[in-house]
């Protein structure tokens, strides 16, 4: 048994180094060199190679260990082949359903981490804030976009084709206003419902739009839904009205807005609270009027909203002209631009015929930018279309603004960046809230599984602030006014005295002083 153990040992043996030889010294063996293993009772004996082969068998040795090493890495990029071939095989397998379903989920989830938010209020700590988040419950809401329509440029197109198929025209009391140019324009008047102490709220549209259009409408049935009477001043040239003068508008010019605010509350009872609201750059006429009429604007307007208003024009000019849908978008308003100065060709035909304005050029411009540059800016004496566009912008002008704004705006807006609304110098103003939602578009700000048009989120935010800030039926919103003014009054102090320290010589400032009397007397006149 001993002698059989012995011999099974060293067969063993005789294995392990007969493998351990194969490996090492095959190359070798393969070059003729006799590397025999012999088995005896204690152990094995080998041949050596001879020493002037040593050489070759540590170089064929080193090659041979590379070229296991690169089929290993060989080895390892195939497995991870076979694995994502595994897994498109598994998912190319999978039943349609699963994939619809692990489809609809993912975008669910999207949907409610990326989509459904709560709106930022970009407003100072004051009265103003607090009372908004206290009156009006939308504020403090998440907005839910229409869940299959989120995209900004498609809120934009199809918030505009629901509202134009289901809302049904306006049946208005129209007013032909003269000017104090010789110009003219229309005043629309909704009524219906309402009865002597009714608020009113004067509406002014956007770029090419006028009483009957989609999103005016939206809002004129909200405010009569309220019990408030609305008034829209329709622009020159806009609403079916023939042009008395060659001129147009132009979004930094306030006159007639001032003339239109003066004769609206002229028309009113005494006790009525007369409101305003611009859309898009509607919004710029009534900001400019708010910010250098400040003092009338606020002897006759009791609040303001303003809606996508392009804040910075020189950031929206140059977004809706990105490629492609929203360089698609500034093509149709340019077209409409252009539609609206070839409707009273006659009476620029006739003016410009020896001047340096093109009406034939003009009338095939394709971006707004093009025909403010060969039209608008030429038309209102600026140098430049920059020149113009400086002047229309606000977010350098809402410290002049005294009358309580609220302003909603969409970071998604394809006419203005989120990058170009004036959250910093909101968050330092007195009157001024700029309301901003993840998503709405440009005018859109749909909601709801299936957009309904009588309660959107725009429309119902417009009647909350309106109903609280021109009902007032506890005067709470004259009590916040008033506390917003007195803190108005007294950034105005700080700022004219801190001017009047700069422009001043460092001898006077110290034998001089302003006396605090007249220094608020000056305030009051400003």
């Amino acid at each position: 048994m001993l002698c059989g153990a012995l011999v099974r040992g060293s067969v063993h043996k005789t294995a392990i180094y007969r493998s351990l030889s194969d490996l090492l010294l095959s190359p070798v063996t393969a070059l003729g060199h006799d590397v025999r293993c012999l088995s005896a009772g204690r152990g094995v004996v080998c041949k050596l190679p001879q020493a002037a082969h040593r050489e070759d068998l540590l170089s064929l040795t080193r090659t041979r260990a590379k070229s296991h090493s690169k089929l290993t890495v060989r080895s390892l990029h195939s497995e991870h082949d076979a694995m994502f071939y595994s897994m498109y095989a598994y998912l190319s397998n999978l039943p349609r359903l699963h994939v619809l379903g692990m489809a609809v989920v993912a975008y669910v989830v999207y949907y409610l981490i990326q989509v459904v938010k709560r709106p930022i209020i970009a407003c100072s700590d004051g009265p103003f804030k607090q009372y908004l988040i206290r009156q009006v419950p939308t504020l403090e809401n998440k907005y839910w976009p229409t869940f299959w329509c989120v995209e900004s440029r498609a809120q934009t197109v199809l918030a505009s084709l629901l509202r134009s198929k289901s809302l049904p025209r306006v049946n208005y009391r129209r007013e032909i206003l003269p000017l104090k140019d010789g110009g003219e324009v229309a005043l629309d008047w909704m009524e219906e419902g309402c009865d002597e102490r009714a608020p009113c709220i004067l509406i002014l549209p956007g770029l090419t739009g006028e009483s009957q259009a989609e999103y005016i409408k939206c809002l004129v049935f909200a405010a009569q839904q309220a019990g408030m009477r609305v008034v829209v001043f329709n622009n020159r040239g806009l609403g079916g009205i023939e042009l008395k003068t060659p001129r147009l508008y132009c979004a930094a010019n306030c006159e007639d807005l001032c003339e239109v605010i003066q004769h609206v509350r002229r028309t009113l009872p005494a006790h009525c609270k007369l409101g305003a609201t611009g859309i898009s750059m509607g919004g710029l006429i009534l900001g400019n009027y708010l910010a250098r009429k400040s003092e009338e604007a606020r002897n006759i307007l009791s609040a303001a909203k303003i809606i996508s208003v392009p804040w910075d024009v020189h950031k929206g000019s140059a977004s809706i002209e990105k490629p492609v849908i929203n360089s698609l978008l500034g093509r149709h308003l340019a077209g409409s631009l252009c539609r609206t100065l070839r409707n009273h060709l006659d009476i620029y035909r006739e003016i410009y015929q020896d001047s340096d304005i093109d009406i034939q050029r003009i009338l095939r411009c394709k971006t707004i930018k093009e025909f403010d540059e060969l039209f608008t800016a030429k038309q209102f004496g600026y140098a430049h279309v920059n020149d113009y566009y400086s002047d229309a912008t606000l977010h350098n002008k809402l410290d002049h603004i005294s009358v309580p704004l609220l302003c909603l705006s969409a970071a998604d807006d394809p006419f203005q960046p989120l990058d170009a609304i004036p959250i910093k110098a909101a968050n330092q103003c007195t009157h001024v809230a700029i309301v901003i939602t993840a998503r709405g578009g440009h005018i859109g700000f749909l909601e709801g599984w299936w957009p309904s048009t009588k309660d959107q989120y725009m429309g119902r935010l417009f009647t909350e602030y309106f109903t609280k800030a021109l009902f007032d039926e506890d005067g709470e919103f004259q009590h916040t006014a008033n506390k917003m003014h007195e803190r108005f009054l007294a950034k105005q102090t700080v700022a004219l005295a801190a001017s009047s320290s700069s422009s001043s010589s460092p001898a006077l400032l110290l034998t001089k002083k302003l006396d605090a009397g007249t220094l608020d007397h000056k305030v009051k006149l400003m």
